[in-house]
C-alpha cells in the first residue's frame, strides 16, 4: 500500500506517526517536509475534501499567524483559508497522511490506524 505523510520533523505527533508508518508491514512510504515542499491549494482541498475536513478543521491555530490573519473568525471563508495555507504552509495542521484507504489528519498519531 502507498501512503504519504506531510511531516513535519519538529513536531512529536508528527514523528510518532512517522513512526508508525515506518513500522507496518508493505508500506510504500513517501514523505514530504510540508514546511520545505507544500502541497499547492488544490491538493490541499483534495486533502481535506477526502478526509471529511473543512479547511478550517485543518488549520494550525497555536503557533501560527492564524489569529492575526484572521482566519479563526466566523467569516472567514474556505477559499481564504486555504489561500492563507498555500502561501504559508505553517497554518497547515499536521500531520495528514494519505493512504489507499483515505486521508487522516493524525491527531492523535493513532488515528493512522484508520487508514492502513
Amino acid at each position: 500500500m502507498k501512503a504519504t505523510i506531510w511531516h513535519n520533523p519538529k513536531c512529536g505527533t508528527s514523528c510518532k506517526t512517522l513512526a508508525i508508518l515506518e513500522q507496518a508491514p508493505g508500506i510504500d512510504l513517501t514523505v514530504i517536509e510540508y514546511l520545505k515542499n507544500p502541497p499547492i491549494r488544490a491538493k490541499l482541498k483534495q486533502l481535506f475534501h477526502d478526509a471529511g475536513m473543512t479547511p478550517l478543521d485543518g488549520l494550525r491555530v497555536r503557533g501560527s499567524q492564524a489569529d492575526e490573519l484572521g482566519l479563526t473568525k466566523d467569516d472567514a471563508t474556505a477559499d481564504q483559508i486555504l489561500d492563507a495555507m498555500a502561501q504559508e504552509p505553517m497554518l497547515i495542521n499536521r500531520p495528514l497522511v494519505e493512504t489507499d484507504k483515505g486521508v487522516r489528519l493524525c491527531r492523535p498519531q493513532e488515528v493512522v490506524q484508520e487508514i492502513l
